[in-house]
């Protein structure tokens, strides 16, 4: 719940003069509701950053009051959604059901989901880390075929690093990235799993960018806190692309 429509407009003012030119990798902002008219509007002809929202209805349309639907996100240019984000399962109450029936309902919107996986702290002391991320991943891709999830991207947040300062480290995120890969193997087959991109979102900075980006599961960044500031989240997109020269 950050930035103004006026807020925005004046990032996007100095973000896209960064990474204008930089087709090597998709970049997608992920505004407030309010924001995301005047967003779409100044990417209109910017061919390499997307528009997202950051949740959506499980519902297509009714009596749902504050709710928002994904057709009146696609209505706005939004091409991709945000579900199940650790804010939205800790504060709100989100279960793996509720993000699996939103899951669904994105898709035949024909939105593509950046779902969000990802443990505590104490989950992870207690060596609940796998255990966690098999019930989520199982519990919030039900019922999706494999052709479905070519359109479905994976972010996984440990919750102990976000907002925080703490980052898993590039080891630690790998081992996650790795076991998240083999569970989509389990649910779906490898090929998907092969092909399925999987983020890493927690504490994202510059300065980690590469060493976290480096790794060999790691597809990219589902980056918070920094990328409130315009000249930080292009650097994050300039060393990322750098592996890729």
């Amino acid at each position: 719940m950050n930035m103004t429509v006026n807020e925005a407009e004046s990032y996007l003012d100095t973000f896209l003069l960064e990474v204008h030119d930089e087709k090597r990798v998709e970049i997608v902002i992920i505004p407030p509701y309010t924001a995301i008219p005047k967003v779409s509007e100044l990417l209109n002809q910017v061919q390499n950053v997307k528009v997202g929202a950051q949740n959506m209805s499980a519902e297509k349309g009714g009596a749902f009051t504050g709710e928002i639907s994904g057709a009146m996100l696609r209505e706005l240019f939004v091409r991709h959604v945000v579900l199940g984000h650790s804010e939205r399962r800790s504060l709100y109450g989100e279960t793996d059901a509720i993000v699996n029936k939103k899951l669904h309902t994105a898709l035949e919107a024909s939105l593509k989901p950046i779902v969000c996986v990802g443990e505590t702290l104490a989950q992870r002391d207690a060596n609940q880390v796998e255990e966690v991320l098999e019930s989520q991943l199982k519990g919030s891709l039900a019922g999706v075929t494999a052709k479905e999830l070519h359109e479905v991207v994976i972010a996984y947040e440990p919750v102990w690093a976000i907002g925080t300062g703490r980052t898993a480290s590039p080891a630690q995120a790998q081992e996650a990235h790795a076991f998240i890969r083999k569970t989509i193997a389990a649910i779906s087959d490898q090929a998907t799993a092969d092909k399925i991109r999987i983020q890493y979102g927690g504490s994202v900075k510059p300065d980690n960018t590469e060493a976290l980006m480096s790794q060999s599961d790691i597809d990219g960044a589902l980056v918070g806190g920094a990328s409130l500031d315009p000249r930080a989240f292009s650097e994050i997109v300039k060393h990322t692309c750098k592996l890729l020269d």
